[in-house]
């Protein structure tokens, strides 16, 4: 069964007697454990319609790049082949996404879409809901809890959140079971792309090329479940001490894959679970309360991505403080070229600038520094959260708007007030070290760094 919490009608359209079922995936590209996939296969089978699923590939992504279109259709490939395999065709277009949508779906019965939270995605399934002729069905997969179910407002902190989704949290932690689709069948008039030749298209798009992949950071459902059976054979048991540690490498690697939906957090969060592991409990909460704080926040804050969206009492502050004499002062660039006098925020910039991410702990070390060390706090959210989204795997992500925020005084209190930072919470270098060998994780990153 699938939770009618998840599921939402984005128009009044009546669904025709003829004509196919179309699974519009865009945010959850994946075969499995995707419950807009499985609600359009069980709609076909009791309709007899056929089904097909269907991608719009935009180039036009703001602040998206080879790195990210890279990693994503390794995964759309793979996900093209699965589907296959269960008889559902996956045609993948070259057109934005709600215009090709009401073409692809001209005369079709019924069409499903999952869900997308930023703003950009929900304009996507507004327009497509103004333009098609048939409902446009939303359906959540890529929370465990549900959005609205879990809040209807902008919650202050991961505290006030942490109850309300836990009031709820085993309704929707149940298992999703696939369900054979009876007739697959995709119209002969749309022109799909070739995922067998994923280079070609890339060299097809737009992009672009100055930020390249991830070298040994391959994208796919298959990658995304081989890093979590080695987290969950090796590293979940020692999760809570080690997540801090950059040098241990403990934590499961798996945001790059979330966010472009290549695996469930539920499946995710019901293998955690069945591991019984001590670690497991804060692994759960990183994964549910932690994540989906992000979420609420993209939904119920219009301004997210701005410093005008961060709590007044940390604007107040930090704007009380933006005239304080700093330690340092750089501009974008010399962040962006890893070129500051700090070796660990540097090496945290390289890391970011090689590897598409940077260790949880050190990404607020790094959005706190580019605070302290920017004229003007507006600046230096600005300048974070390009850095973040042009260079991370995960970047333009709810997870990523909600990081930068959070170093800016989102999510979290007011702490005694010290120059520069005013009310909102500081880390230095002296904190680092004495949580980690600060020094050993500089050289690992700064041997070579910048873009």
């Amino acid at each position: 069964m699938i939770p009618p919490e998840r599921v939402r009608s984005l128009n009044d359209r009546a669904e025709r007697r003829g004509g196919r079922v179309v699974y519009w995936m865009q945010a959850a590209q994946r075969p499995d454990w995707n419950h807009a996939l499985e609600y359009a296969v069980r709609r076909a089978n009791e309709t007899g319609k056929p089904l097909f699923a269907w991608f719009g590939l935009t180039d036009r992504y703001p602040q998206a790049n080879l790195r990210h279109y890279a990693f994503m259709l390794e995964g759309l490939r793979e996900t093209q082949a699965a589907l296959e395999k269960r008889g559902i065709p996956l045609i993948v277009e070259r057109v934005a996404p709600a215009r090709g949508i009401v073409a692809a779906a001209r005369t079709a019965a019924l069409v499903v879409v999952d869900s997308g939270y930023t703003r950009v995605e929900r304009g996507w399934r507004r327009a497509a809901a103004a333009g098609l002729d048939c409902p446009l069905i939303q359906v959540e997969t890529n929370v465990v809890v549900p959005v609205a179910a879990a809040s209807v407002k902008d919650e202050f902190m991961a505290a006030t959140l942490r109850p309300k989704i836990k009031r709820v949290w085993d309704r929707f932690l149940l298992p999703l079971k696939a369900t054979p689709l009876r007739r697959g069948e995709a119209p002969s008039a749309l022109k799909p792309l070739d995922l067998g030749a994923p280079e070609r298209v890339l060299a097809g798009l737009r992009l672009d090329r100055a930020v390249g992949p991830v070298p040994g950071v391959a994208g796919g459902p298959s990658q995304a479940k081989r890093r979590l059976r080695r987290f969950l054979a090796e590293k979940i048991g020692r999760y809570p001490e080690d997540r801090n540690n950059p040098l241990v490498e403990g934590t499961s690697g798996l945001s790059p894959y979330l966010h472009f939906g290549q695996i469930s957090p539920l499946e995710v969060a019901l293998k955690a679970v069945a591991t019984a592991s001590p670690g497991r409990i804060a692994f759960v909460e990183e994964l549910v309360v932690r994540r989906e704080l992000s979420m609420n926040f993209v939904t119920y804050n219009d301004r997210y991505d701005r410093f005008e969206g961060l709590p007044a009492w940390a604007r107040a502050t930090l704007l009380e403080h933006r005239r304080d004499r700093r330690e340092a002062v750089y501009g974008p660039a010399a962040f962006e070229r890893a070129r500051t006098h700090d070796p660990y925020w540097n090496a945290a910039q390289a890391q970011l600038l090689r590897r598409g991410g940077i260790h949880g702990y050190m990404r607020m070390y790094w959005g706190k520094k580019i605070l302290e060390w920017s004229e003007d706090p507006a600046a230096a959210f600005a300048t974070a959260l390009r850095l973040n989204n042009r260079y991370g795997l995960d970047g333009r992500d709810p997870n990523g708007f909600a990081g930068v925020a959070w170093c800016f005084g989102k999510h979290d209190r007011g702490w005694p007030s010290r120059p520069v930072f005013g009310k909102v919470r500081s880390m230095n270098a002296a904190g680092l070290r004495r949580k980690f060998d600060a020094d050993a994780y500089a050289r690992r990153w700064t041997a070579s760094a910048g873009p």
